[in-house]
């Protein structure tokens, strides 16, 4: 989905950084420029800084860098659609239909199932404070010692005792048809009649990242069968790629998340101050799911239950986390059963030491799995180190795996070289080898670099090739000087090709909207917010010129430097460079 680039520009200049950052940051001005502490790491001088003129910011000491749209990006952890409807909503502007190839049948069924749930929604929550509806709010505020606020917080409700209450108003008050209700899942219909899917439980609205209803999860108040009940999946919900809580997550400013395993262990974290807390939704955990965590985070603490069952839980998604590039790591709760229940205990104090011990997923995993083994029996134990090996060819990292065979060794009390011998004859029996191990073969020579790609530059050129960039951005009268030396290829990577090449062409350059553009992957957007910010080391006309003749004669020289080293440069085409050389002194970049 994507917006047209004429509303893009009209809400990026419709929001001016410094007043957009300075609602998160606080922020002083020094000179052209303002500085804060960065608020997306720690750090005591502040190195954050605001451009108002380019209207971009970028912070000096963790290199992070953008417009106004990439920070509530990164701030809020939005998609570029949220961030722009959010700073859309802050200027009143009223986004336009985005660019989808979804059917206009299918979108407008999308819609008509989410109002439905919507209003469900509000009708279990407001059942809550009605006599039909003291019993689930006993069971909230009394058992599960959940205050008013945080029932409101995450929309908890009830539905009714009568199987048809949800039905009633939805039919008549609200005026959805009968299809409608069908469709949504919520009603089923039978010659006896309509019958909520929900009845006597406790709700738990589940909401996508848009913070919108697009399912329920229904605890059942006394012995009934099933204890939680799941809403079925559909147009709008899929378990798969869903993981409760994540809506309030994913704007906690905590460096990792808490995965637990049911709604009253994230409800309970949350409450007690864990707000980075989430949750799957009664299911396998899923690549979907660790992808979705990895759009948020590098860390997940597993905080599962501590019976057999969230063992199990830990060891499966252990793989399917560390797939997703993500550090894990398991808390250890016992002899608690699960947050919730620890919370009430000891309070959250005790549970962030917890945390700030959390160990290594893998390893944990490793003392877990040694409990199913009777290891007075020589070969039960053979058994384990065999089951041990198949585990570590989770780690594909020849080095990282390595580093886990010598972990586990250590730990566990196995001889290192059996340990090794064992994993790699597991990877190759994955592989589908022999269990000969093949002499080896001499490795191939690794591709060189295109000299289209990138051009090697010392540090001195590669300084020059930013101060020029810098201030071709922030003076454009200097950019026919340079231009008269210096073409976009002259300079040594892609980015800084391009970045050359839009201000040497447009006479309408914008940094803040370079910083936009589809082609630019997260490093380069922060490379080029450092460009762009820069280090401005003069404000007088003269010693600027003097500043930029000097790079460009620094950038020439390495340009011409690189030519006479080829080795099969031609004689004519090495006196020609070097006769260039010679005149770099003669070079003079003037207002």
């Amino acid at each position: 989905m994507r917006y047209d680039e004429s509303i893009i520009e009209q809400v990026r200049e419709a929001n001016d950084i410094v007043s957009v950052v300075g609602q998160y940051v606080k922020l002083e001005k020094k000179g052209a420029n303002y500085f804060g502490l960065c608020p997306f790491h720690n750090e005591k001088t502040g190195s954050f800084s605001v451009n108002p003129k380019l209207q971009i910011y970028y912070c000096f000491g963790c290199n992070k860098g953008g417009n106004v749209i990439s920070f509530i990006m990164e701030y809020e952890n939005a998609s570029f659609p949220e961030a722009l409807k959010i700073l859309a909503d802050r200027a009143h502007i009223s986004l336009p239909a985005a660019d989808t190839y979804e059917d206009p049948a299918e979108k407008k069924k999308r819609e008509r199932m989410l109002a439905i749930y919507k209003d469900a929604a509000y009708f279990y929550h407001d059942s809550l404070y009605t006599p039909d509806g003291s019993q689930g709010l006993k069971y909230l505020m009394e058992k599960r010692r959940l205050s008013k606020a945080t029932i409101t917080h995450f929309g908890l409700g009830y539905s009714g005792k009568f199987s048809d209450g949800i039905y009633q108003y939805l039919k008549h008050a609200k005026g959805y048809s009968d299809n409608d209700l069908k469709e949504s899942g919520l009603i089923s219909f039978s010659e006896k009649g309509p019958k909520c899917m929900f009845w006597n439980r406790v709700m738990f609205p589940i909401m996508d990242l848009n913070n919108r209803v697009i399912g329920f999860g229904g605890r059942v108040m006394g012995d009934g069968e099933p204890k939680y009940l799941n809403s079925h999946e559909s147009l709008i919900f899929n378990k798969s790629n869903v993981l409760y809580g994540l809506n309030f997550a994913k704007k906690s400013r905590e460096k990792f998340l808490l995965l637990c395993e049911g709604y009253m262990d994230v409800i309970s974290l949350h409450q007690a101050g864990f707000t980075n807390a989430v949750a799957s939704l009664g299911t396998a955990f899923t690549d979907s799911h660790a992808r979705l965590l990895k759009r948020y985070t590098d860390t997940v603490i597993l905080t599962q239950d501590s019976d057999a069952a969230g063992v199990r839980a830990r060891m499966r998604s252990f793989p399917i986390l560390h797939g997703a590039g993500l550090k894990v790591k398991v808390l250890d709760m016992g002899p608690y059963k699960d947050p919730d229940e620890f919370i009430k205990a000891n309070g959250p104090d005790a549970y962030r030491e917890c945390i700030d011990k959390a160990r290594n997923a893998f390893l944990y995993n490793m003392d877990m799995l040694k409990q199913e083994y009777d290891l007075t029996d020589p070969a039960k134990v053979t058994d384990l180190y065999r089951r041990i090996a198949r585990e570590l060819t989770v780690f594909t990292d020849k080095i990282e795996r390595d580093n886990y065979v010598k972990a586990v060794s250590r730990e566990q009390n196995i001889d290192y070289d059996s340990l090794h011998e064992l994993t790699e004859r597991e990877i190759l029996n994955s592989q589908g080898m022999s269990r000969t191990v093949m002499p080896m073969q001499p490795a191939a020579p690794a591709p060189k670099e295109s000299e289209s790609e990138r051009r090697k530059t010392s540090g001195r050129a590669g300084r020059s090739e930013d101060i020029l960039l810098y201030w071709m951005s922030e003076r454009k009268e200097v950019i026919p000087g340079i231009c008269a030396y210096l073409k976009p290829e002259d300079f040594s990577t892609p980015l800084k090709r391009k970045i050359a090449q839009q201000l040497m062409t447009s006479s309408d350059f914008c940094a803040a909207a370079f910083l936009d553009r589809e082609d630019l992957n997260e490093e380069e957007q922060s490379e080029a917010g450092r460009i762009f910010a820069g280090t401005p080391v003069t404000t007088d006309d003269d010693d600027l010129y003097k500043i930029l003749t000097e790079a460009v004669r620094n950038i020439l020289k390495e340009i011409y430097d690189g030519i006479l080293h080829e080795r099969n440069v031609s004689a004519e085409k090495f006196q020609e460079t070097l006769l260039k050389k010679s005149g770099l002194q003669n070079i003079r970049i003037t207002q």
